[in-house]
């Protein structure tokens, strides 16, 4: 769809099918996801879902892909853009492993990206983005806290938002391959008293 203008009906017919094939893809699993299933859900029909997605699954998949790692931010809301208070960070800290620990092993974004395959361009860009805009918004919250004195200037704030980020990514991996969230648990309160020192 690069390129082209969507009316509103447009607009909202495609976003009635990512939306369709995201909840698809969380009920059964991107393995047993298939078009028809995913036309079933939406009522939409097969010229429609071709119109918005012409080159098929693939294509379809990549957008569940992005409309599902734009759901990763909102689900941290409204914590992670008022990341101006140690309250409000271990709120932020609570609702995440809340969120992963709920998810357990079903996360649909790294459902989707296994599929898509993680080495591919349009599975690392939407990767990519996500990972900038998560970074952008932590190291936002720090520099408030250093702002009004609460975090050292002597922090960098992209490198430490980097840092966390990275803990986060690791102790989700460990909770999907484990079952545990000891490790996000650990590397969450870890970055944070980091901050704090």
């Amino acid at each position: 769809m690069a390129g082209r203008t969507l009316t509103r009906k447009g607009t909202e017919t495609r976003r009635r099918i990512v939306e369709g094939a995201a909840a698809e893809i969380r009920d059964r699993g991107v393995l047993h996801t298939t078009l028809d299933g995913v036309l079933a859900r939406t009522r939409a029909s097969k010229s429609q879902l071709f119109h918005y997605f012409p080159d098929g699954k693939d294509e379809l998949l990549l957008a569940v892909a992005a409309h599902e790692a734009d759901q990763v931010l909102d689900d941290q809301q409204p914590h992670l853009d008022d990341l101006s208070t140690w309250e409000a960070w271990q709120a932020w800290r609570d609702g995440l492993v809340a969120r992963y620990v709920a998810l357990g092993p079903d996360c649909p974004l790294s459902a989707v990206n296994s599929e898509l395959g993680r080495s591919s361009p349009g599975a690392q860009a939407v990767s990519r983005n996500l990972m900038h805009r998560w970074q952008s918004r932590l190291a936002a919250g720090i520099r408030r806290m250093q702002a009004s004195g609460d975090i050292g200037s002597a922090v960098d704030p992209d490198r430490a938002a980097a840092a966390l980020l990275a803990g986060v990514q690791g102790g989700v991996l460990l909770l999907l391959t484990t079952g545990s969230a000891e490790h996000l648990e650990a590397a969450l309160d870890e970055g944070l008293d980091g901050l704090r020192r």
